[in-house]
């Protein structure tokens, strides 16, 4: 059985100065670098054209870091590869994403809609964890969502900051 988290970033910013955060290489990059701080993390593709932005991250967890209940699925350090996309901007915006684990037991997806507010922006995600495991798989969804409700806030911060600097 898959589980669902919604998160929202909100943001003191218009959507169309975040979506053009979003179209930035230089934004990525930053995120990158302070993303890094946690741990290896790089920017492997990023596309901007007519029709919206695509990319691929990937995000490398030391085995030795992961909860016991992760190490005792995962024998190597998680590789997990990040695939997003969104559409072009037209007041609002809509994307997907898919987080993937070599022989990893499930999966990880995702929509985002961005969108304005009364005194900013969101950027909602929803998201769902899928992982076939017996016994275990709840735990591990569940452990998924949290890590990534981290995740996706500190991606929020690292945004809104950069928006602040300029």
């Amino acid at each position: 059985m898959a589980r669902r988290m919604d998160y929202s970033a909100r943001y003191p910013y218009p959507a169309e100065r975040v979506y053009a955060a979003l179209r930035d290489p230089a934004h990525w990059e930053a995120r990158m670098v302070e993303m890094r701080k946690y741990s290896q993390n790089h920017l492997e593709s990023f596309e901007v054209s007519d029709s919206g932005i695509s990319l691929v991250l990937h995000h490398i967890l030391p085995r030795s870091e992961l909860p016991e209940i992760a190490q005792a699925v995962m024998k190597k350090d998680m590789v997990i590869t990040r695939k997003e996309s969104y559409s072009a901007f037209d007041g609002r915006a809509t994307g997907r994403y898919e987080a993937s684990v070599p022989a990893g037991p499930g999966s990880l997806t995702g929509t985002m809609e961005l969108f304005a507010g009364d005194d900013g922006c969101t950027l909602r995600t929803t998201s769902e964890a899928k992982v076939h495991l017996p016994f275990v798989g709840g735990k591990l969804e569940e452990l998924m969502l949290q890590n990534l409700v981290d995740l996706f806030r500190t991606e929020a911060e690292i945004t809104a900051d950069w928006l602040a600097r300029r």
